[in-house]
């Protein structure tokens, strides 16, 4: 998905698809998802959650089959009944009787959708274990023979959008994993059983509408149109709206093919990442040392100055080159003081646009970096530093608030609101302030 609007889970995670209307605060920079590589639109990006948008009027949740009280016939019943609303709605804003005919006389009702959708995953992931997952020699060599057999499309790309041609086909591989898996699931039925199931509705029938306009300009035949289970579509996973806004006919043949065609989905990928803020040019970010001293609680995306700021501060690359010159800049430790720690910069914050996950933005930028010849992560991981649970988070999150470092609800996910919280704990402890969820600060807090 892109988020650009598409969804994954982890303690350095964010809601994947998003049509980049949500604002990259990078506060949302450190609370990412770290779940397997998803894709943009992928609901997978990570997995996928589309952004959430509670609907009036919404029809009782229907049972997970197999499960007490479900009754799939009166489910049915129900759906085709929001299906026939539907279609009224959908008129008037413009759909063809033929296209509402092709799409929705045999549209179906998905449980799993359902299942995946209110899944909520009780054992995190450690930012290591993700990178590890997303950035193999494998996926590293697969992507460099990939780079060769696009480098005509995606130079043309670049020279039109200023995006290198490592970076789109890092989101490629990231999404689709080169297109060996961009999903199969119909997207008409998978978005409209998200909104019959209405968690989502308000925003599962904007993106349904949205996918019935593509099939109404003949961009893609209803057969054609899958991905995943969250409705994130084609080789880079963008959600409807987002095809809608970004897809590009590269290849001239008068439709935005990013299923089947290589110049599309190389242009309307880099067309969206320079439409989301993108600098020509300009490095995702580098490694950096910190300087002996460096207070941990500015490394946060409330702290922006210019490389030559922090440098004057005595900041390095881990490599002591000169640092990317940068307006303004952020320090990332995704692993908290005893991880690596990474100088980021605008073009970072595109990818997340594309995808909301520090995790996944992070990933893009080292997978690009490989792919292009360069190094990965040089610093040493903590990997003795096992993650968090759901249920842990929930009770550090309890913890603070009973000593009165306000975290706000403790919901078990990592916010802005408890980072803060467990930076003024640390801070009240003497120890560094980095706002890092561990289990030792876990078994401080509940110590008497």
């Amino acid at each position: 998905m892109h988020q650009a609007s598409k969804a994954r889970i982890s303690f350095l995670s964010f809601s994947r698809f998003a049509p980049l209307a949500a604002s990259v605060a990078i506060a949302a920079l450190l609370s990412g998802c770290a779940s397997a590589p998803p894709s943009p639109g992928s609901s997978g990006s990570q997995g996928s959650k589309p952004p959430g948008s509670a609907a009036s009027a919404r029809p009782a949740a229907p049972a997970a089959p197999g499960t007490a009280g479900s009754d799939d016939a009166a489910v049915e019943q129900r759906f085709a009944k929001w299906v026939a609303d539907f279609r009224t709605s959908a008129r008037a804003e413009g759909i063809s009787d033929a296209t509402l005919r092709s799409a929705l006389d045999a549209v179906r009702y998905l449980p799993r959708v359902i299942e995946l959708d209110r899944a909520q995953p009780e054992f995190t992931r450690t930012v290591w274990d993700y990178l590890d997952n997303a950035v193999t020699p494998q996926r590293v060599a697969t992507g460099q023979d990939k780079l060769l057999q696009v480098r005509t499309e995606a130079e043309a790309a670049a020279a039109r959008y200023g995006v290198p041609p490592a970076v789109v086909v890092a989101i490629w591989g990231m999404e689709s994993n080169y297109g060996g898996n961009y999903g199969n699931t119909p997207v008409i039925d998978a978005l409209a059983t998200l909104g019959f199931e209405g968690r989502r509705e308000e925003w599962a029938r904007r993106e349904l509408i949205a996918a019935l306009k593509i099939l109404d300009s003949g961009d893609i035949a209803r057969d054609r149109m899958i991905g995943s289970w969250a409705g994130a579509m084609g080789q880079t996973q963008f959600l409807p709206s987002n095809f809608l806004a970004y897809a590009v006919d590269a290849d001239g043949d008068g439709r935005r093919d990013i299923w089947g065609s290589m110049p599309d989905v190389v242009a309307s990928t880099a067309n969206f990442l320079s439409r989301s803020g993108w600098q020509a040019g300009v490095p995702w970010g580098v490694e950096v040392r910190l300087p002996p001293g460096f207070d941990y609680g500015r490394a946060d995306t409330s702290v922006r100055q210019s490389s030559a700021q922090w440098a004057a501060e005595g900041l390095r690359a881990i490599d002591d080159k000169p640092l990317p010159e940068f307006a303004e800049s952020t320090i990332l430790l995704p692993a908290g003081a005893r991880g690596p720690a990474f100088l980021i910069g605008p073009n970072f914050r595109a990818v997340l646009r594309y995808n909301n996950s520090t995790n996944y933005a992070l990933a893009v930028g080292l997978l690009a970096q490989r792919l292009a010849g360069g190094p990965g992560v040089q610093a040493a991981w903590p990997r003795d530093q096992p993650a968090l649970t759901r249920s842990q988070m929930v009770e550090l999150q309890t913890a603070l608030n009973q000593r009165g470092f306000a975290t706000g609800a403790a919901d078990g996910v990592m916010g802005p609101a408890t980072r803060e919280g467990l930076r003024r704990y640390q801070r009240s402890v003497g120890v560094p302030a980095d706002g890092y969820p561990s289990a030792e600060l876990l078994q401080r807090l509940q110590q008497p």
